[in-house]
């Protein structure tokens, strides 16, 4: 079949500011997962032959850990079906064409991006492209059709 030049639709997607700040380190492949590391609302722990990678709130960091960057941890609202294309590239396109660097997850259910602190102007960028910044706690949830 030729190729189209059709591009993929752009998605006006919801998304949560989770509290924060959030921390992004890397520790040697053979670490053991911290206890600290695993507590928050949101946490991520990948490890690979090359390094152990955790994403968790700054707050849960000991004293001796230290992280260059401070993120705000943005929480797309999924679930997103495996067959639907386009969800994180229509979240993080409009930061990437401004230069703002960010971190992405994701999970069975849904992404997250995370943005450094200093680039606070992202939700400004991603409101202007028709993305929608729901309450930062759980009364968003009341907008959902029954189930």
């Amino acid at each position: 079949m030729p190729a189209t030049n059709q591009e993929t639709p752009r998605h006006q997607l919801k998304f949560r500011w989770l509290p924060g700040p959030y921390t992004v380190i890397r520790l040697a492949a053979d670490a053991p997962i911290p206890g600290w590391a695993t507590t928050g609302e949101f946490t991520s722990i990948t490890r690979t032959t090359d390094e152990l990678s955790i994403v968790c709130p700054t707050a849960n960091l000991p004293s001796d850990v230290k992280s260059p960057h401070r993120w705000l941890c943005l929480k797309l609202e999924g679930p997103f079906a495996f067959s639907q294309t386009g969800i994180l590239l229509s979240f993080i396109e409009p930061l990437s064409t401004r230069g703002i660097p960010i971190f992405a997850i994701s999970t069975y259910d849904t992404d997250y991006v995370l943005i450094q602190e200093e680039f606070g102007c992202a939700l400004d960028i991603l409101r202007e492209a028709g993305h929608e910044l729901w309450p930062k706690d759980e009364s968003w949830r009341k907008f959902l059709p029954p189930q």
